[in-house]
């Protein structure tokens, strides 16, 4: 199985976010039912293995908070954008179950993860779209912001490549205190 941990998003918040959708041609616009917030990435996981993760996860202890979604951006690599992003207002209780999440998988044999948590929603991949549009969208939607969003579990998901988009699904919800 494909794994990773992520935050659920509410369908009025997906309604929002998707409303965002089109205008850069060139992006491939991420469908709103798999719109979420990852908080560790696991990857190809044998069946013995995700079992020891759901322990290790369903021990986990964190309270619940409050997030809010803010900004609009882009991820580049080689000096191409590569994906267009929803961001999250600074938030140290995210960073701590972030954390607490990361340290866990680590505790059950994962190795570390080596890229920075840069907690995001994604919009769109984005395939060589014209950068005057690209910065332009930016800037129109740069003042996005939703209204704070309870926290009140994150989500172990499982994903299977499709030809159009992947398909998420969520196998365990842990809640948080």
């Amino acid at each position: 199985m494909r794994l990773f941990v992520a935050l659920d998003l509410p369908w009025v918040l997906r309604e929002r976010l998707s409303a965002l959708a089109g205008g850069l041609p060139g992006a491939r616009w991420v469908p709103p039912e798999n719109y979420h917030l990852t908080l560790r990435f696991i990857g190809e996981t044998p069946g013995h293995k995700a079992e020891d993760i759901d322990m290790a996860l369903a021990g986990l202890r964190a309270r619940g908070f409050a997030l809010t979604l803010a900004g609009v951006g882009t991820f580049t690599k080689g000096g191409r954008s590569t994906a267009l992003w929803i961001g999250v207002e600074r938030n140290p209780q995210l960073d701590h179950l972030q954390n607490k999440i990361e340290i866990a998988l680590q505790r059950c044999g994962l190795d570390p993860e080596r890229r920075r948590f840069q907690p995001h929603v994604t919009l769109a991949r984005l395939d060589n779209v014209p950068e005057g549009k690209l910065v332009s969208f930016v800037q129109a939607h740069n003042l996005f912001r939703a209204d704070p969003l309870p926290i009140e579990h994150f989500t172990l998901f499982s994903s299977q490549l499709g030809k159009e988009a992947s398909v998420y699904t969520p196998e365990v919800e842990y809640e948080l205190g």
